[in-house]
């Protein structure tokens, strides 16, 4: 068809809008992006029954991270492993961890911990108490009742929020450190009118992994799971490798990860950026090692899922990072500890890692890069960078 009068400049330079806007009438119009959603639609609930990464944490059972907790530190020896050490060159190993978690936490959570100076004498020897892996709960609630009715004499129980017991460093057959948490099915611990409800039991491995033990421990009766792998295979930290205290203690970058800190109510609503429905959005990022600004970016992808987004700087709890950028990390809190809960997503897998870091140490995202996950309809594009963070695009479709 011929046109009936000849097009001015003017109307040409308008046509490829006029042909834009034409092509948009015949393919359909593409949906508005969406706004960043209420960040309760990202809280995912937790459907272990234990400790996982889900949001409803049971605070019947695990206790508040939030304030002063008062922790009493009892010193033991035994019968076969007398103590040639003093309590102070002990507690000189594990004290430092207070500052870590404060700083960790952005001030949300201190451990007042009150020191008992001298040795108790266990009752049976080292070798009686059973600790291996696997240990069971009855066991070693035996272990912390025996460590509690030993130092009952000095201590008021009734003073703490939970309690610390550090073995002599001569007692090589306590040799790991774990949690107890009071389930109400056993008999419990009791000392002075007070029902010990957490505690951490430090054996031989506080030499090794030093005061981030306590931040790892001690978050254990916050609710957090571990993200270690129970079956090692060829790789222990294959999921999260050096980035969270939860996984690898001794780790180049271990700052909780925004997600935890958002679980622990270390970072508030305000500061999650939420996409679970579909569209679009753009979130500015700060580095979760600082604490003001937004932290994360979530994308929801199921009942129990979602990809999640942050920005880590080689500063504060992560100076020795071995690499910084938007790291991206998938969640499942129908995970068990132990079995995944977080996986991070590596930028570079083919990557050697640099001398003295691990594989995934490597796994953050620089600017004008991007990941995506066609089967869960995701994707999350990295814009931009700076000294204090990443701009991102995060996409749900």
């Amino acid at each position: 068809m011929r046109l009936s009068h000849p097009l001015t400049p003017a109307h040409r330079a308008l046509l490829p809008a006029l042909l834009a806007a034409m092509l948009l009438l015949l393919l359909g119009t593409p949906p508005a992006k969406a706004a960043s959603t209420a960040p309760s639609a990202c809280a995912l609930r937790g459907t272990t029954g234990w400790t996982d990464e889900g949001h409803n944490t049971d605070y019947s059972v695990f206790q508040r991270p939030i304030g002063t907790i008062k922790v009493g530190m009892i010193f033991v020896d035994f019968p076969d492993a007398p103590a040639t050490e003093s309590p102070a060159d002990d507690a000189a190993q594990l004290m430092p961890g207070a500052d870590w978690l404060w700083n960790a936490s952005y001030g949300k959570a201190w451990l007042a911990i009150t020191q008992q100076q001298r040795w108790v004498r266990m009752p049976h020897n080292s070798t009686d108490y059973g600790f291996a892996r696997g240990l069971s709960h009855e066991t070693h609630e035996a272990y912390l009742k025996d460590a509690v009715t030993a130092a009952d004499r000095d201590v008021d129980f009734s003073r703490y929020d939970m309690v610390y017991v550090v073995a002599t460093r001569n007692a090589s057959a306590i040799s790991f450190t774990p949690t107890y948490v009071y389930d109400p099915g056993t008999a419990g611990v009791v000392a002075d009118g007070t029902r010990i409800k957490w505690a951490v039991t430090f054996g031989q491995d506080m030499w090794h992994w030093g005061p981030k033990l306590v931040a790892h421990e001690t978050a254990h009766s916050f609710g957090l799971p571990d993200l270690y792998a129970f079956d090692a295979g060829t790789d222990a930290h294959r999921f999260v490798g050096g980035w969270d205290v939860m996984g690898l203690i001794g780790g180049k970058a271990p700052q909780y990860f925004a997600w935890e800190s958002w679980k622990l109510g270390w970072i508030d609503d305000g500061q999650v950026y939420c996409q679970a429905s579909v569209g679009s959005g753009t979130a500015r990022l700060t580095a979760v090692e600082y604490g003001s600004g937004t932290k994360m970016a979530v994308v929801r992808t199921g009942p129990t899922t979602a990809y999640v987004v942050e920005s880590r700087r080689a500063v504060q709890a992560d100076t020795a990072a071995c690499s910084t950028g938007a790291l991206v990390y998938k969640v499942d809190t129908s995970a068990q500890t132990g079995y995944g809960p977080i996986r991070v997503m590596d930028a570079k897998p083919a990557a050697t890692p640099a001398s003295g870091c691990r594989p995934l140490d490597d796994a953050p995202y620089w600017a004008g890069e991007s990941f995506t996950d066609s089967a869960a309809r995701v994707r999350i594009d990295v814009l931009s960078a700076d000294g204090y963070g990443e701009t991102v695009r995060v996409t749900k479709w």
